[in-house]
């Protein structure tokens, strides 16, 4: 009765008002008498108004930015990936995305396609959006800075940091007297393009160094400490230089520019001592997820807009301002830690690489078309790696490190990425920069960031280091060592209690290492050791429970697949565990392109899941990874697919190929610590003999009475399998299987494929 009178009510609602809008718009014609209105008389003016009205659309402003975001988006992203699989920070191959989208390459042979998608007059559009980016990335960037490591490291950090920044300051401003006739834009004092010279061969980029130091595993050792630090002293004593550069270039005189430095010494008061007490009482009470509600999070995001505000109304530019609207955030980790993940994302995925490409298009390489301004260009890139990676290694040196930490110190702070485009991007703004220098500053930050990766190897190999410091630390001698490596940390407990069941009664003969890779990208160096602990609590509390002592290791990764290879092959290990959970989303390529490898949808899967076919055992169903692994890692692997492993009491073996001997070392390490039961089943339709197969079973039988029988089952079915914790199988016999129409492997419980 409920249902019949929702549905009379909608039928008539719907039929009232439709006849009350088609009588409207009947008797609205007769206002159109007098107003002159010429319809349409042809089908071919027609399609002509709407050609004309898409070309209008497509010509609006706002498409046009957007056409640019979307634009800029996939080529930065591909660009960016491309480097980090050779190694190097991707924000390198974002800047070269946005070199290579400007009037350096497409601009250059394709200029109607670059004039169609970034016209002049759209230019300003891209910018002021690219600078929003620029201003949320110095907040975060504030935010990662921890003052406390600043205050505990500071004498040794303070040396290394000033050093690093006089030597190469004064570099670049005896460089700049010597190229000022020939570069300099008219109008411009000397002190002004000296001063900003020096500067921009004096930054440090503190954000791509801390992912390095993640990456290459030295932020736990005594020289990524020390680096760590030396850049968050840099990054603040280069800041207020360049604040005051800015001051003296706008104000025009010393005197002048006083004022402005007097005001901006106001304002920093007034942020430390009135403004961070008051966010602190803020922040210890909505310090969690649920306390931190919207009105809170308008305050936090009022101070960084005020902030920005006033530094650049005082005129030493809105970016100093979002940096110390950062630094005066509540030190408290878990209320950093929240607020970088909400602003982080949206800065560094969405706006940031606007700035690049910006960056891009005012780069103009073709603008260096002689022999005389390239080698200009070398000179620029000499000063700024000689005065900043001499400088920093002499000052490490001198306050005590080695030779060799001293110039990986300095290897370290001659990076400069990021940064060093925010300053020469004010500096061009400014008229400062011509476009010519300004070209070649952006090719010696191109240059100075891409060398850091090289130059630590290569201080490496001089002190002849012969294995990665993480790999000599978790590399053991005995007689069996299993290194296990999860990335869900929830599912890291069933590796470990299937690692466990192997070597459970074998006690200092045996070790376990847990590993967990994190890409470095999506980690920042405030909270680092918390999200340590949290990934690592599961299995802790497990080998707790299991009274399974293991060693744990963590790295931050550009490439997860091939640290995991590099750490197996190069460790002392019998065989590496890995766990592979099958999703419609694992696998695309534009999954691990853009990093949203749970988000990005195989096609392929999705067909088979709606239309029931879905398998967890394909042809090849393992995803890029899995297949990178199993090809290139030198010990045997096992690759886990888990279904509720809770016990391994009873362990299934299939067998179809008749190299398949080496499965029982495995079988039996499963008896003699777990006590397990061992069922064989052998395909007697193989034409192979299996004679190894048929005494490897004697052989233990012998050992361990009726702890491994074959069974008679000719076929295989879902019941049968119900009665097993575990299917220990080769991949060879897998493959098999999977190939012939009974694949019964789709209704398997818990399954162990060994790669041999």
């Amino acid at each position: 009765m409920k249902k019949f009178k929702n549905l009379f009510f909608y039928i008539v609602i719907i039929g009232t008002f439709s006849f009350l809008m088609k009588w409207i718009i009947e008797h609205g014609k007769y206002l159109e008498l007098g107003k002159k209105i010429i319809p349409p008389t042809s089908k071919n003016s027609q399609w002509g108004e709407f050609i004309a009205s898409m070309k209008h659309n497509i010509e609006h402003p706002l498409a046009i930015l957007l056409a640019q975001i979307i634009t800029i988006l996939i080529v930065a992203k591909i660009f960016g990936w491309i480097f980090k699989k050779i190694g190097q920070p991707s924000v390198i191959g974002e800047i070269i995305a946005g070199i290579v989208l400007g009037p350096s390459l497409i601009g250059a042979y394709f200029p109607e396609y670059s004039a169609a998608l970034f016209p002049k007059e759209s230019l300003p559009n891209l910018q002021f959006l690219s600078q929003i980016g620029l201003i949320l990335f110095m907040f975060v960037v504030g935010m990662e800075l921890d003052l406390k490591v600043l205050k505990n490291k500071a004498n040794d950090a303070v040396i290394i940091s000033h050093a690093s920044i006089v030597f190469p300051f004064t570099l670049g401003l005896g460089f700049a007297y010597t190229i000022y006739n020939s570069f300099a834009p008219k109008g411009v004092q000397f002190l002004s393009f000296g001063l900003f010279i020096g500067i921009a061969m004096s930054i440090t980029a503190f954000p791509v160094l801390a992912r390095i130091v993640q990456e290459r595993n030295l932020h736990k050792t005594k020289i990524g400490t020390v680096v760590i630090t030396c850049a968050a002293a840099d990054d603040i004593t280069a800041w207020c230089i360049l604040a005051a550069v800015i001051a003296y270039v706008k104000a025009g005189s010393f005197i002048s520019a006083l004022y402005i430095i007097a005001l901006a010494a106001l304002y920093v008061i007034v942020m430390i001592k009135l403004v961070k007490p008051f966010l602190k009482q803020i922040g210890d009470i909505h310090a969690s997820k649920e306390n931190l509600s919207k009105p809170v999070v308008a305050i936090f995001f009022l101070t960084l807009i005020l902030s920005a505000y006033a530094t650049e109304i005082i005129g030493i530019h809105a970016l100093f301002g979002a940096f110390l609207a950062g630094v005066i955030m509540p030190d408290n980790m878990k209320f950093r830690n929240l607020f970088i993940e909400k602003v982080e994302d949206i800065s560094l995925v969405l706006l940031l690489p606007l700035f690049f490409v910006f960056t891009g298009l005012r780069t103009q390489i073709g603008l260096l078309d002689s022999l005389y301004l390239w080698q200009t260009c070398g000179l620029i890139i000499l000063v700024a790696v000689v005065g900043k990676f001499v400088g920093s290694a002499l000052a490490a040196k001198f306050v005590g490190q080695s030779w060799k930490d001293s110039l990986m110190i300095g290897a370290l702070m001659n990076t400069r990425g990021l940064m060093e485009l925010v300053v020469l991007n004010i500096g061009y703004d400014l008229g400062v920069l011509t476009p010519e220098v300004f070209a070649m500053m952006v090719i010696m930050a191109l240059v100075t960031t891409f060398m850091t990766g090289p130059a630590l190897d290569l201080i490496n190999y001089i002190f002849k280091k012969q294995k990665d410091e993480s790999i000599i630390r978790i590399s053991k001698l005995s007689k069996f060592n299993i290194l296990l490596s999860f990335g869900n940390s929830d599912k890291s407990r069933n590796l470990l209690r299937l690692s466990n069941s192997f070597v459970k009664k074998m006690d200092k003969n045996a070790t376990i290492t847990a590993m967990h890779l994190s890409l470095s990208d999506q980690l920042n160096q405030y909270n680092l050791e918390e999200y340590q602990t949290e990934t690592f609590a599961p299995i802790i509390e497990e080998s707790k429970e299991l009274n399974q002592k293991i060693t744990t290791f963590f790295k931050a990764s550009v490439d997860i697949e091939n640290d995991i290879v590099d750490v197996a092959n190069k460790g002392s290990f019998d065989l590496l565990i890995v766990g592979y959970g099958n999703s419609i989303y694992d696998g695309t390529f534009l999954g691990k392109l853009f990093g949203f490898t749970t988000k990005i949808i195989n096609p392929d899967r999705i067909i088979d899941k709606v239309t029931g076919k879905e398998k967890l055992f394909e042809s090849n169903p393992f995803d890029e990874r899995i297949r990178f692994i199993i090809a290139k890692t030198e010990i045997p692997v096992g690759i886990l697919v888990e279904r509720d492993l809770s016990k391994i009491n009873k362990v299934f073996i299939p067998i179809e190929d008749e190299n398949d001997d080496f499965i029982f070392e495995y079988s039996e390490m499963l008896i003699e610590n777990s006590d397990a039961e061992i069922v064989v089943w052998q395909n007697e339709e193989s034409n192979s003999g299996f004679q190894l197969i048929k005494e490897n079973i004697i052989s233990i039988n012998e050992k361990y009475p009726n702890k491994i029988h074959a069974t008679k089952n000719k076929s295989i079915d879902k019941n049968f399998l119900n009665d097993f914790d575990l299917i220990l199988i080769s991949i060879e016999t897998w493959k098999k299987i999977n190939e012939s129409d009974d694949n019964w492997l789709e209704d398997c419980p818990s399954l162990l494929i060994i790669k041999y």
